[in-house]
C-alpha cells in the first residue's frame, strides 16, 4: 500500500481515506471531465485545461476551505479509486453535506462506496462533533440510494433543484451505548 501513515484519515473494511495529494490530479481531472460521472452529480463535465485544474487543486491543498474537506479513497492495494468529502459544514447546526465519487468503474457495486461513506461519517461525527450528515442524490440513481442506505442513510423526501429531482437522505449521530444497557 502506498499510503503514508500520517496521510490516513480513516479506515473502513475495504478502503482507506487519506488526505488529498497533488498526484491525485490526473485521476480527479479524468473523473470530473467524464460526461457519465458528471451526469451522476447533476453537473456539467469539467471543461478546464488540465494545467488550470492542477493549479486549482494546488491552491485548495495549500489553502483549504474550513467548511469542506475532501479525501481520496484507496482500495486495499493503495489504488486511488475515488473521492469522498463533506461540505456545507454548519458547525452551529451540527451538520454537513456529504458527496462521493467512485471514479474507477471497476469498483462500482462492490461495497467500496458504502464503506467509504461509513468511514467518512464516523470520522466527521467524531472529529467535528456533528449530529447530522445529509446528502442529495438524483431520484433515478437507485444504485447510489442503495449504497447510502447500506451506510445508514435514510430517505427524507424529494427536493427539486435546477429542474432535477433529488432524494434527500440523512444519517444522525447515534448516542454512545453505555455498557450493560
Amino acid at each position: 500500500m502506498n499510503t503514508l501513515v500520517d496521510d490516513v484519515a480513516a479506515r473502513g473494511r475495504k478502503v482507506v481515506l487519506r488526505c488529498k495529494r497533488l498526484s491525485d490530479a490526473k485521476d480527479d481531472y479524468a473523473w470530473r471531465s467524464s460526461e457519465e460521472l458528471a451526469g451522476y452529480d447533476a453537473v456539467p463535465p469539467l471543461r478546464l485545461s488540465f494545467s488550470d485544474f492542477r493549479v486549482s487543486l494546488l491552491a485548495q491543498l495549500r489553502y483549504p476551505d474550513p467548511a469542506r474537506r475532501a479525501y481520496a479513497i484507496e482500495d486495499e492495494s493503495g489504488r486511488h479509486i475515488g473521492n469522498v468529502m463533506y461540505y456545507n459544514l454548519r458547525e452551529v447546526m451540527g451538520e454537513a453535506e456529504l458527496g462521493i465519487t467512485i471514479g474507477d468503474r471497476r469498483y462500482w457495486g462492490q461495497g467500496y462506496g458504502s464503506d467509504a461513506v461509513q468511514a467518512l461519517v464516523k470520522l466527521v461525527f467524531r472529529e467535528k462533533g456533528l449530529r447530522r450528515m445529509f446528502l442529495h442524490t438524483l431520484d433515478w440513481n437507485v444504485r447510489a440510494q442503495r449504497c447510502f442506505q447500506k451506510a445508514g442513510f435514510v430517505p427524507r423526501g424529494l427536493v427539486r433543484r435546477d429542474g432535477r429531482n433529488f432524494l434527500l437522505m440523512e444519517t444522525l449521530q447515534q448516542p454512545e451505548r453505555v455498557a450493560g444497557r
